[in-house]
């Protein structure tokens, strides 16, 4: 494709009004931030996805598909290119037999799927309950909380391949480990168009009690707001919040952005906040726990869009010393 001009005619002539150009992104983020896609092309199935993708592929043109929202942090220059907005959201229960399971579409909201099956008094989904993301989303980033992730439920994932096509893939052949997956390791190679995951049989009211448990947990624990999720994997044999906590960054915040008061590893949006904002926040964690504590914190989120690499490198890469680090504006006096 030769201009942004040609590709938005070529993708409209197609898909119509599901295409639009320099669409605002922080509506679409759990974060509410980020800048403007160069197109935005709305999907409502899996056949659709592939066939966005697809063609995408055929023209060399990159995209990047964006489902909930979370665990990304967009930057306010926005996404160059085209950006895939997945609303699959068709789903079935199979109840039968001792192993029930449910598809669904990579759409379709993990957190919503876990609260419908328990409410059928069907169990295993009870830890994701809370969690914003989709299920392809999940897939790729293999998503967990409460000592469980997708990892452990997932039967198979159904996966458009950029080279090898449309298959079926088992957890092991998705290489799961920590927050991570082949699938997120080799971005723009492959999408997720739907995934089959594990069920038990319970009484709704067993799993109903184990899920508002656990929500309840999540609420004395995690902040409310605009978030991105959880900023930073937890080091081996130790915890990322812990380690901000004690390096003494609790409630710092950079303009609207707030390292949290109640889990020091989640970073509020007060209302306000840049993207540059939430980054600058988490250089300074970063660096500080790395001088404090000789750890260098990988981020679990992933930066989005049309950030420098120096950014990029700066969150992702360890170095010998420290970088020097921004100053945070001080908090003001109640």
């Amino acid at each position: 494709m030769s201009t942004d001009t040609d590709l938005y005619a070529r993708l409209e002539s197609i898909f119509g009004a599901r295409v639009q150009r320099d669409v605002p992104l922080a509506p679409y983020t759990s974060a509410r931030v980020g800048g403007p896609a160069d197109v935005l092309i709305t999907v409502h199935s899996a056949r659709e996805l592939a066939m966005v993708a697809s063609r995408l592929w055929s023209w060399e043109v990159p995209f990047w598909v964006l489902g909930g929202g979370s665990n990304i942090l967009v930057a306010d220059e926005g996404v160059r290119g085209v950006v895939v907005l997945n609303r699959s959201r068709r789903l079935a229960f199979n109840t039968e037999g001792e192993q029930p399971t449910v598809w669904a579409e990579s759409g379709v909201n993990l957190g919503s799927l876990a609260r419908r099956a328990a409410a059928m008094g069907l169990a295993g989904l009870e830890w994701a309950a809370g969690i914003p993301g989709t299920v392809g989303g999940a897939v790729v980033g293999n998503a967990g909380a409460h000592g469980q992730e997708i990892a452990d439920v997932l039967q198979m994932a159904e996966i458009l391949h950029r080279t090898e096509g449309k298959g079926m893939r088992t957890p092991e052949a998705l290489g799961y480990a920590y927050r991570t997956s082949a699938l997120k390791e080799e971005p723009g190679q492959a999408v997720v168009l739907s995934a089959t995951l594990r069920l038990q049989h319970d009484t709704p009211e067993a799993v109903q009690e184990r899920l508002a448990a656990l929500n309840e947990q999540r609420k004395a624990t995690q902040p409310p707001g605009a978030t991105v999720g959880s900023m930073f994997k937890n080091p081996p044999g130790d915890y990322a919040g812990r380690l901000i906590d004690a390096a003494g960054l609790k409630g710092t915040t950079v303009g609207d952005a707030e390292i949290s008061t109640v889990h020091a590893n989640f970073f509020v949006n007060k209302g306000e906040a840049t993207a540059q904002e939430i980054w600058a926040l988490m250089y300074l964690a970063r660096t500080t726990v790395a001088q404090k504590f000789g750890v260098w914190l990988e981020p679990e989120i992933q930066l989005v869009g049309a950030w420098p690499e120096a950014a990029v490198a700066a969150l992702y890469e360890p170095q010998e010393l420290p970088p020097p680090m921004p100053v945070p504006r001080p908090k003001e006096e109640a």
